[in-house]
């Protein structure tokens, strides 16, 4: 039954809206036309009652219950009224219709009726519905009761009629109702459907087009700002993707020459173990270059692609990356400080996002500090600036132009094992982010760099 059910339920929104509008009608229909048929109904048999009660008044008209004894009284055309009447004088039948016997059904149900006394109203079925009325006709020494009976055969026809009328205007309205709501769903839906099909298609060419610059309804508008923002994440996420292949296509290009040139070098002629021993090490050496790119720019990838909007206390994230500093081998001869003039400052980036900004730039501090690292946030107009500081040597004025640039390295024979990677990824968060980081040239003492942030 359910898998009945499932295959039978639309499977498009239009043709389940219209399902739901049809279905809706219909009970709507049923309850109107069950009430309508029921008010008819009574009316029929209240008009039945008040024709009943007519002809026994007029019936009573001719009965004289003033002496002793019932008289019926000579009137004309007593032969109409005489149809279907009953007279009786207390439980004894006077007059009764040629048509009905004595033991008859019509005949028993008059009885019953005058043995009530008063007036009463009962239904009695011989060859189709009748209709009995008694009318009672008080005398001074005698009392009477007059049963006037009616057919309801045209009565039950016209309601029969009638709901045979309601119930095809009923069919008809639902036909209506549904073709009406297809119709009307379907155009309501042919936008969802045209922006349905300009986001495949913008997705797929990574088109600068949007849907916020239309206007729109309530709900297509919020609709077409969900999908702008969708297409904006898969675009970011492309040219992250992009980035990300470009970066390691340029970054494993040198080592992996390395090591080919050190292979080529080594299979030209015999080498001595000496020999062997040092291209060994140079491959390893540029096979360990290549797993530390590899490592940095996809921890880079993961981090970017799950950052989200959001905010985050900056002091709270800043103090626990200088507790993480202070757990190194380092921390023996460099210590971090970590300052703020607001308490409660807040950057419109997510915690793991203001991570990935800063550990780059600490990392470098540490390595070139001398005895300290200082780290101060404070407010700005619009936003929130984080400043690194170390007193190490700082930055070669011949350098300063490719401090950002990927792999470049001031002098790769430090001893750091940096692979110059940390500053540009540094950057490139906090751009993706609405922010920016630079070297601050004007300090002389060490090297400076600033991180610009959004407020959050």
């Amino acid at each position: 039954m359910r898998a009945f059910v499932s295959r039978s339920w639309p499977r498009t929104l239009r043709g389940r809206l219209s399902l739901v509008a049809l279905t809706t009608a219909t009970l709507l229909m049923v309850i109107l036309t069950v009430a309508f048929n029921t008010v008819v109904q009574r009316h029929l048999q209240h008009q039945a009652d008040d024709e009943l009660r007519t002809r026994g008044a007029a019936v009573a008209a001719t009965i004289d219950a003033s002496g002793p004894k019932v008289r019926v009284l000579e009137t004309p055309g007593e032969e109409l009224l005489d149809t279907n009447v009953w007279i009786y004088a207390g439980d004894r039948l006077l007059e009764k219709p040629p048509s009905a016997t004595a033991t008859g059904p019509l005949t028993r149900a008059a009885d019953q009726l005058a043995a009530r006394a008063g007036r009463h109203c009962v239904t009695a079925h011989a060859h189709g519905a009748v209709r009995l009325c008694s009318r009672p006709v008080p005398g001074d020494k005698s009392a009477a009761t007059v049963v006037t009976a009616l057919d309801l055969s045209p009565y039950r026809s016209s309601a029969d009629a009638l709901l045979l009328a309601s119930l095809a205007l009923d069919a008809v309205m639902l036909a209506c109702t549904y073709a009406l709501t297809r119709l009307a769903v379907g155009r309501a839906l042919r936008p969802v459907r045209t922006m349905t099909e300009h986001a495949t298609q913008w997705s797929a060419i990574a088109s600068e087009e949007r849907f916020g610059s239309v206007a729109r309804p309530t709900e297509l508008a919020q609709l077409g700002g969900s999908l702008d923002a969708l297409l904006d994440r898969i675009r970011a996420l492309l040219r992250h993707e992009q980035q990300l292949t470009r970066e390691l296509s340029h970054e494993l290009r040198n080592p992996l020459a390395r090591i080919i040139a050190e292979l080529d070098w080594w299979q030209a002629r015999p080498r001595s173990a000496a020999d062997t021993r040092t291209t060994h090490e140079a491959i390893a050496d540029a096979a360990q270059s290549m797993r530390t790119i590899c490592d940095t720019l996809l921890d880079d990838a993961r981090d970017s692609a799950a950052s989200s909007p959001g905010t985050t206390d900056v002091l709270a994230v800043l103090s626990r990356l200088a507790d993480r500093a202070a757990k190194t081998e380092k921390a023996e001869e460099v210590k971090v400080v970590v300052t703020g003039r607001d308490t409660a400052l807040s950057a419109g980036v997510p915690d793991a996002l203001l991570e990935r900004i800063v550990s780059p730039l600490l990392d470098n501090a540490l390595r070139h500090a001398h005895t300290r690292v200082e780290i101060r946030a404070h407010a700005r107009p619009g936003g929130v600036r984080v400043e690194v500081r170390d007193d190490g040597s700082g930055v070669p004025a011949s350098f300063a132009a490719e401090l950002f640039q990927p792999g470049r390295r001031a002098d790769p024979g430090d001893g750091h094992g940096g692979a110059g990677l940390g500053l540009p990824l540094a950057r490139r968060l906090a751009r993706s982010a609405g922010g920016e980081v630079h070297h601050d040239e004007r300090h002389t003492s060490g090297a400076t760099f600033v991180v610009s942030l959004p407020a959050g």
